[in-house]
């Protein structure tokens, strides 16, 4: 019989225990791990050693766990807040952030390439994720009506308390990201130390790629021990060393010459900082085959090459000298590099250079997030901004090599929805097709807030107004650069700039209330199996159920949905090629199966409510099963 669906994320430890049942069947004994024979086969013997170094902090334990507890919560559609909901293929999100990395589990298992936050910097100020390992759902709709409490160090739990809250939720967005993916993580000096050892542990510290220092003020604050803290941190962990970090332009300039089509080459000094003592093969005179005219090492300072690879050299065609190409001002013989030779170095198929954590002075301070907040509300609504081009900054350091390839970006700390601005910024200059995923809390804003009095209730309608007024800006000037065209000249593309938006709430479906009762109220267990009869809540539409589904079965958010008529009765289309057809209307018959299965979908999916009794259903079961098409109930 068909598999039903229910109300829950993914269940992430059943889904490790397959895979390390399926690696190591042999560490299973009556359906229970043996950990001990586990590590023996990995090359670890258990010693009894408690000495080992360990990173450790009170309730790290009941953090893992809350990270692999299933959510009940789903993701409810808003199209009326959103900016060309059908087709966008960005995402915005209102919910507490470690539900939703949950519930993004199926969905978008290993299909982010790059991850970009920007969480508290636990200051002692504005501390609103406080997890609940018995019931985060409640909890989420407590702090939704809330204002935000304070993490002081007098509480005695100042680092413990920002570790929870960290560790389940990177626990959670590692693995999201794609084997190539990247994660950036600001933060100040506060954490910088726990947050480097919370990675390590999180993403192996073989895969620590870099840290970043960002110059965020030249004003010096009033701070203890006369030390103004001017600087911010850049963590970067990449998923695997399939990453390669590269950034366009810099120093190297290629030319292209009709002498040499096809192949763009720049040029390298041919001398090397070492004396004629020291590399007496290196000192000779170099003579130009052409001209005869003669170039003699210096004694300070030889070439980099002895004779005998600079006849090869010159072989290849690598040598350039003097007069050359008029383009060119050198004075001595110089070294050619191609641009395939870049490649090849750089490990990346498009020749890019290789990025620094130096950071350019362009990627701004935090005054300049803050300017570009008051240009675009024409007031400071949010405090303390990443400015645009220091996410550009990392977005190209991350996608540079595949913009075209539908990139995926995380913020699940969104904020004022910097990232989601810079991601259509970049797309509009460089031509790419990245999309972003924004995940951000409603936080209430304070009543005495410049962002209150403007109208805005929460951070959420702060983000989702900045990307609505950047978009249209963003099309504004696309359209007026591609007016100034010149004849023959190509027109740029406009960027999406569009986004779903979606809400965190309780599952579609009815859950079991299993509360004990007595003998005397038999009839609170008899309205309780009443109310079962229909599963799908009262107050929740066809839409909100659609979703769901997607999310439950692992298709991602943007996919197309389309409505449809089956016999008078109204089905939903998922995905171009039909990759999923519901159908959530009451009495669904054999032929109304059969209609459906005409549009030939991988799953049909329809309301067990839909079918008059069993009998129907099985008939459903059975006319799908011989076309090749699996049938699931919710």
């Amino acid at each position: 019989m068909p598999n039903i669906i229910d109300g829950l994320s993914m269940d992430i430890e059943q889904t490790n225990i397959d895979k390390l049942k399926a690696a190591f069947p042999e560490c299973f004994a009556e359906g229970k791990l043996d950990i001990d024979k586990l590590l023996s086969l990995c090359g670890e013997y258990i010693d009894n050693d408690f000495e080992k170094y360990k990173f450790e902090w009170k309730g790290k334990a009941e953090c893992l766990r809350l990270a692999q507890k299933r959510s009940t919560g789903t993701l409810r559609p808003c199209p009326e807040e959103s900016v060309n909901f059908d087709t966008t293929q960005n995402l915005y999100i209102e919910g507490d952030n470690l539900e939703v990395l949950k519930l993004l589990q199926t969905a978008y298992y290993r299909k982010i390439k790059m991850i970009y936050i920007d969480p508290p910097y636990n200051t002692g100020n504005d501390f609103v994720y406080e997890d609940d390992f018995a019931d985060p759902m409640a909890r989420y709709k407590e702090v939704t009506r809330q204002t935000t409490k304070s993490n002081p160090e007098t509480m005695g739990r100042y680092h413990t308390n920002w570790l929870n809250m960290m560790y389940p939720r990177l626990r959670l967005a590692a693995n999201l990201l794609r084997d190539d993916g990247v994660i950036f993580i600001s933060i100040d000096d506060n954490e910088v130390t726990n947050l480097k050892r919370l990675c390590d542990e999180t993403f192996g510290e073989e895969n620590f790629a870099g840290q970043f220092p960002w110059r965020k003020r030249t004003a010096k604050s009033d701070v203890p021990f006369g030390i103004s803290q001017d600087y911010e941190w850049v963590l970067c962990y990449a998923r695997s060393d399939a990453f390669v970090a590269c950034l366009e332009g810099g120093t190297r300039k290629y030319y292209e010459t009709d002498d040499l089509p096809g192949r763009p080459w720049r040029i390298h000094d041919l001398t090397k900082q070492t004396s004629a003592s020291e590399r007496p093969n290196s000192f000779f005179t170099i003579v130009n085959p052409k001209t005869g005219e003669e170039y003699p090492a210096n004694p300070n300072r030889t070439w980099a090459v002895t004779k005998e690879t600079f006849e090869q050299y010159y072989s290849q065609n690598r040598i350039v000298f003097p007069g050359d190409y008029d383009f060119l001002n050198i004075s001595k013989p110089a070294l050619r590099y191609f641009k395939e030779d870049d490649m090849e170095k750089s490990g990346n198929k498009f020749g890019y250079i290789p990025a620094s954590t130096n950071l350019p002075d362009i990627v701004g301070m935090t005054q300049d997030g803050t300017k570009e907040i008051v240009s675009l509300f024409e007031c400071k609504l949010f405090g303390f901004p990443k400015p645009v081009e220091f996410t550009k900054h990392f977005l190209k350091m991350a996608t540079i090599t595949s913009k075209d390839d539908n990139d995926i970006i995380l913020d699940f700390f969104s904020g004022s929805a910097t990232t989601a601005h810079a991601v259509m910024q970049l797309n509009a200059e460089d031509g790419g097709n990245r999309q972003f995923i924004m995940v951000q809390l409603p936080e209430m804003c304070d009543e005495k807030s410049e962002a209150y009095k403007a109208g805005y209730k929460n951070i959420c309608e702060i983000g989702k107004e900045r990307i609505r007024r950047a978009g249209a800006k963003i099309l504004t000037e696309v359209g007026e650069q591609n007016k100034q065209i010149q004849i023959g000249g190509e027109e740029k593309t406009l960027p999406d700039v569009g986004f779903k938006v979606f809400k965190l709430d309780t599952s579609n479906l009815k859950t079991w209330d299993s509360t004990p009762v007595t003998e005397d109220d038999m009839q609170i267990l008899l309205d309780r199996m009443n109310s079962m009869i229909h599963r799908v809540k009262f107050d929740r539409s066809d839409i909100d159920m659609v979703y769901e589904i997607m999310l439950k079965l692992g298709v991602p958010l943007t996919y197309s949905v389309g409505k449809i008529d089956v016999n008078g009765k109204t089905a939903y289309t998922v995905g171009e090629d039909c990759l999923l057809l519901i159908c959530l209307a009451d009495d669904v018959r054999p032929e109304d199966v059969e209609a459906m299965a005409e549009y030939a979908p991988a799953k049909l999916i329809i309301a067990r409510d839909s079918f008059k009794d069993d009998t129907a259903m099985a008939n459903a079961h059975y006319i799908l099963r011989d076309k090749g098409i699996e049938l699931k109930l919710v």
